[in-house]
Parts: C-alpha cells; sequence; structure tokens
C-alpha cells in the first residue's frame, strides 16, 4: 500500500479501486454471475477542511465603518472585519461491488472498499447499518480497509495489528470472519478468497494487482507529492520505511 493515497485522493482511488476489482473478477465469475459495480452518492462535511477564497482577508481600507447619507438621515454599514470561507457538504461517490448470480439476480457477495466516511460519525453510523442488513441476510461480505486513519470494524475481540485489513465474512460462518492485517511494509493479499453459492468454488481477488493496476492508470506518481510527508501522518518507523523506499526509487 502506497500511505500517500490515503489523503485528498481517495475518492478518486476508491472509484478507481473498486471498479478494477470488478474488472478483474468478472472474467473469473463468469458465466454464472456477475460483478456489478453500484454506485450512490453520499453527502458529507469534509474534514479538518481550510478553505481558501480570493478574498479571505480583506484590505485593511475596506474593513470600515461607512455611513450614507439617504432622504431621512445617516445609515451606518458596518463591513464584516474578515471573509472566510464556509465548510460546504460535498457529494461523494460510494461504490459497492455486488456479485449477483444471473439466473436469479440475487446477491451473493457485497464487496466493501471502506472510504474515510465509512470509518467516523454519521457515515459510520450509516454504513454498520447497512452492513448489519448483509451480515443478517444469505448474502456473504468481503470487506477492504485501506486506510489507517478512523474507527475500525466491531469486532467481539481486539483485531491484530496491523495498518490495513482485509475481512472475509461468509454467511454460513456468521459471527466469525476470517480477518487479514496487513503491515504498511508488506505486500496486499494476492488471493483473498471471494465466496459464492454452496458447491461453487471460491474465485479469488489479488488486491495488490489490482491497486497496482489503478495507480499506473490514474498516473498517481504525477498527482502525489512524494516531497511531502503524507496527508495521513506516519508513525516514525514507518516514516522512516517510507522514506527509504523512496530514496532507494521502489513504488
Amino acid at each position: 500500500m502506497d500511505p500517500y493515497l490515503e489523503g485528498s485522493l481517495w475518492t478518486t482511488v476508491h472509484s478507481h479501486l473498486s471498479g478494477e476489482i470488478a474488472r478483474q473478477l468478472s472474467p473469473k465469475l463468469r458465466p454464472k454471475y456477475l460483478a456489478l459495480p453500484m454506485e450512490r452518492f453520499v453527502v458529507a462535511v469534509p474534514e479538518g477542511v481550510s478553505i481558501a477564497t480570493a478574498s479571505v482577508y480583506p484590505d485593511v481600507g475596506v474593513s470600515r465603518t461607512t455611513v450614507t447619507e439617504t432622504g431621512t438621515g445617516a445609515t451606518a454599514v458596518l463591513s464584516a472585519p474578515q471573509r472566510i470561507a464556509t465548510v460546504l457538504p460535498e457529494s461523494i461517490p460510494h461504490i459497492t461491488i455486488e456479485i449477483q448470480d444471473v439466473k436469479h439476480r440475487r446477491l451473493v457477495t457485497a464487496i466493501e472498499v471502506l472510504s474515510p466516511y465509512n470509518k467516523r460519525g454519521e457515515g459510520r453510523e450509516e454504513y454498520l447499518e447497512k452492513r448489519a442488513r448483509v451480515l443478517q441476510s444469505t448474502a456473504h461480505l468481503l470487506e477492504i480497509d485501506l486506510l489507517r486513519k478512523g474507527l475500525r470494524l466491531p469486532m467481539q475481540k481486539p483485531l491484530p495489528p496491523g495498518h490495513y485489513f482485509v475481512f472475509v465474512g461468509r454467511a454460513h460462518d456468521r459471527p466469525l470472519t476470517d480477518v487479514w492485517p496487513i503491515a504498511l511494509d508488506q505486500p496486499l493479499p494476492t488471493e483473498i478468497p471471494v465466496p459464492l453459492l454452496p458447491g461453487d468454488p471460491d474465485v479469488f481477488l489479488d488486491l495488490q494487482q489490482a491497486l497496482k493496476n489503478v495507480y499506473e492508470v490514474g498516473s498517481y506518481d504525477l498527482a502525489l507529492d512524494y516531497t511531502k510527508p503524507p496527508e495521513v501522518p506516519l508513525e516514525a518507523k514507518e516514516a522512516a520505511w517510507a522514506a527509504e523506499r523512496l530514496r532507494s526509487g521502489a513504488s
């Protein structure tokens, strides 16, 4: 995982990665299943956003009280000492990959790539409600958390150490869930099982290859500024590892 992807560009990474996962799985699922990216939009307030405008700090000469003469007397007009942009809610696309059987078009497996919205505040509550509906159904659930920031998925026991996680919850094994903890300096899993209907073998997702393809197609090497620290700070040990990778020219 590239920790530089976890910042303000994550919305595009999320969209590209979800589409790439569907693209990778589709030929493995034929002819019995479909992998369909289902897009919806959520409205969220950006966290920790500072928005600048051309008039954030007006000239001193403008910030003064003026008096205008009218036919009935003088009117005082008080100019605001500063103009600062407010934070506006923004519409954020969120994509769920639904694996459906061709014959009945029923949901067999839901694949979720978590976003910052899913891991904090009202967005987390909304996601947990959606998650609960899947967990109470006959569908399997695969969740991919490639974000260090925010709350983790609720489990009955503490999760093992890891910067990133993959969760595979098979309908017939609930409440037990298979968990893959991933350290920053480890490659992403290349054989994540994607469960299907009883009697059909799993297909496998190469998450590392999917992210590699997204990075190349999205030209993130041009979009990211590797001369600065990542937007989501690293611990000292991980920062040293990242710095060494950058010095050696590793991708």
